[in-house]
């Protein structure tokens, strides 16, 4: 192709990394940021930045956001990543800054810092001696300890939309530092690599990069062939574990088969564990089908066995099915209220003692202090109930399970009715 030579040659850089931003005007999917009266916006123009930890997914623009703010206020910048860094390193930087007066450091990948890393920066960023910029994939509040987090100000970065990628294809494929024209894309072809690169500017430009190696018009088979499949975004231990788990339990709860399945099948092509999908399934089954529908919970231990059983991938249907079963069953959240009613009295009342009449009393000289003493057997009772009180004197009149009337929770409410109208009738006896 006329004009490949120039742009692939074996010492040209990426096209990612020709085409990363310059400016603040070229930055995508940030304009939130600079808006007028905005943190970012008063701090420029006060050419005065404060430590920044950016937080969001890779291809998001992190590093690229942290080398123009750090050229906006006219600091040197010096980076490196946490990954293959320590103390030595923050040291050596620190150092710097006190030979150069103030840097810009970045961090990449901050949160593989441990503790006494992180604490190593603190005495630094409150001085004023370098101006930290971190940048994470992970949710700072959980990675980054308290200390640095009080110092930081954090901005989140999102994946750029759909339309943002078009966006940057289209600057790509005109751009002198791009594809400078000698390149043609069809619609459909530019939509499939939206659709692939979840957001990931990175992802995006190294897959158009690639189509164009193969021909000067990509077609959307040119992407397909190229791409071969989309890898999941997902990381086991990081913020999208949790996001996902919780998407799968708000549609069962939601009572959604179709969301449901999409999720469930998000995270097992994805590597997740299928017995943690398992456990968390079954906790729905007790949170929020609970006795509207005995059965779940049954289901629930079943799948969990057959996971256990049969492993991947056989056991993904098993957990398709309990996904389904729990989506459509009926709802109820009695059994989940009912006992956090009386986890909580259960604390306020942790002195109440236990009535006399229901204390057991093995020994004579519990006998001797009433322990036991009218205590009355249901069984010899026509109706199976006797009109006894069960619960400290303080708590007698407490309700904690109050059954909704979906699904078997009718039955059981239906049953409560009969029982306390049979001790009600005791009780006038």
């Amino acid at each position: 192709m006329e004009g490949q030579g120039s742009l692939y040659g074996s010492n040209a850089p990426p096209l990612a990394e020709r085409m990363r931003p310059q400016s603040l005007k070229e930055l995508l999917g940030m304009d939130e940021m600079w808006k007028p009266g905005s943190m970012l916006d008063s701090a420029l123009k006060a050419r005065s930045l404060p430590s920044l930890v950016f937080w969001g997914p890779p291809g998001s623009g992190k590093t690229t956001l942290a080398r123009i703010l750090s050229k906006a206020v006219d600091l040197p910048f010096l980076a490196f990543s946490a990954v293959t860094s320590g103390v030595k390193e923050i040291r050596s930087a620190i150092e710097t800054a006190q030979r150069m007066g103030q840097i810009v450091l970045f961090v990449d990948e901050i949160h593989r810092f441990n503790k006494s890393q992180q604490d190593a920066f603190l005495h630094a960023v409150e001085e004023g001696r370098i101006i930290l910029m971190g940048a994470t994939t992970e949710n700072p509040s959980f990675e980054l300890n308290a200390a640095l987090l009080s110092r930081v100000r954090v901005l989140t970065l999102s994946p750029l939309s759909p339309d943002e990628i078009h966006t940057l294809i289209q600057r790509a494929l005109s751009s002198p530092h791009g594809l400078n024209g000698s390149v043609t894309i069809e619609p459909r072809a530019a939509d499939a690599i939206a659709g692939l690169c979840a957001g990931d500017a990175r992802v995006a430009l190294n897959l158009l990069e690639m189509c164009a190696q193969v021909t000067s018009s990509i077609s959307v088979e040119t992407v397909q062939t190229v791409a071969r499949q989309p890898i999941p975004q997902y990381d086991k231990a990081g913020e999208s574990h949790f996001n996902m788990i919780s998407a799968l339990h708000k549609a069962v709860r939601n009572s959604e088969p179709q969301a449901s399945l999409y999720w469930l099948a998000r995270m097992l092509t994805a590597g997740e564990d299928p017995l943690y999908i398992a456990r968390r399934l079954m906790r729905t089954a007790v949170e929020d089908v609970g006795l509207a529908d005995p059965h779940a919970l049954q289901l629930a231990v079943a799948v969990q066995q057959a996971v256990h059983f049969m492993g991947m991938p056989e056991c993904c249907l098993a957990l398709a099915e309990l996904a389904v079963y729990l989506s459509i069953a009926p709802k109820s959240n009695a059994i989940y209220t009912a006992y956090g009613r009386a986890r909580q009295a259960a604390l306020e009342t942790s002195g109440e003692p236990v009535p006399l009449h229901i204390r057991n009393a093995p020994t004579a000289l519990m006998k001797e202090l009433h322990y036991g003493e009218g205590y009355r057997y249901a069984h010899d009772e026509a109706l199976g109930v006797t009109s006894m009180n069960c619960m400290p004197d303080s708590l007698s009149e407490e309700v904690f399970y109050r059954p909704s009337l979906k699904g078997f929770e009718s039955e059981i409410a239906r049953l409560m009715e009969t029982i306390e109208r049979n001790r009600s009738l005791l009780e006038k006896e």
